[in-house]
């Protein structure tokens, strides 16, 4: 396969960006697109030129690392994949791709392909997290946690903290992220101690750190390489609004 690219290249954060063209060539149907990066990065190393910048770590759909707009879709065309699964074979000899870094205020582009999604961190910070001494590890089944309550509790800790659903997003809002790690610990009983001021705390972080509203356009869902459901955050919104009735907000 042989590949126009049409890449973003942005030396640094106060650096005007634009996009260039590249010509991948002789590209493999079977190769990941990171590994397509690679082989055209090779050729701009060997010609001398600075190497797209791009982030990835395990290359095996779990980190979240390897975030890109691929032609104006988080991660590429193929659902429920994220951008170091997606294969060239989903796209045609010929084709032309456009690669861009995640759009947000809260995600700053650093270089090229390459954000700062410590916002994520931050939010996580502020209390995604049961701050209880558990001593010794527990016997598996020693606290009954009911099967329905389970499922959704690795649903919900599926979350990779990508940043697509922001990506997507219009108003590049964090709802589904912070729902997500509000729900995995929520629907555990070790969450219930620290149930009101999580969701309290979690929330507030997310609007200092300048992400957007939700307005129910589910393209979060639809970008999310875990496809992990809307529904989380009506759960998010019901427990901010319980946690606020009883003054803990």
């Amino acid at each position: 396969m042989n590949l126009t690219l049409k890449v973003w290249r942005q030396a640094g954060p106060s650096d005007r960006g634009r996009l260039v063209t590249y010509e991948a060539k002789h590209v493999s149907p079977d190769m990941s697109f990171l590994e397509m990066l690679d082989v055209v990065n090779e050729d701009l190393i060997a010609r001398g030129e600075d190497p797209i910048a791009f982030d990835s770590d395990c290359r095996e759909g779990i980190c979240g690392a390897c975030s890109c707009m691929i032609d104006g879709v988080p991660h590429g065309p193929d659902r429920g994949t994220t951008t170091c699964q997606l294969h060239m074979r989903h796209f045609k000899d010929g084709d032309t791709i456009t690669i861009e870094p995640w759009r947000a205020r809260a995600f700053p582009v650093l270089k090229d392909l390459v954000v700062d999604r410590s916002a994520f961190d931050r939010i996580i910070q502020a209390g995604g997290f049961i701050s209880v001494n558990t001593g010794g590890a527990p016997d598996a089944n020693l606290i009954p946690v009911p099967k329905p309550d389970a499922d959704k509790a690795f649903d919900a800790a599926a979350c990779i903290g990508c940043g697509a659903c922001v990506a997507a997003c219009k108003n590049a809002s964090a709802m589904l992220f912070v729902s997500a790690k509000v729900a995995h610990l929520g629907y555990l009983p070790q969450g219930q101690s620290e149930r009101d001021a999580r969701v309290r705390n979690l929330v507030m972080a997310m609007d200092a750190q300048g992400f957007g509203a939700c307005t129910n356009t589910y393209d979060c869902e639809a970008a999310c390489p875990k496809e992990i459901p809307a529904d989380f955050i009506s759960r998010m919104n019901r427990d901010y609004r319980s946690a606020l009735l009883k003054g803990d907000a």
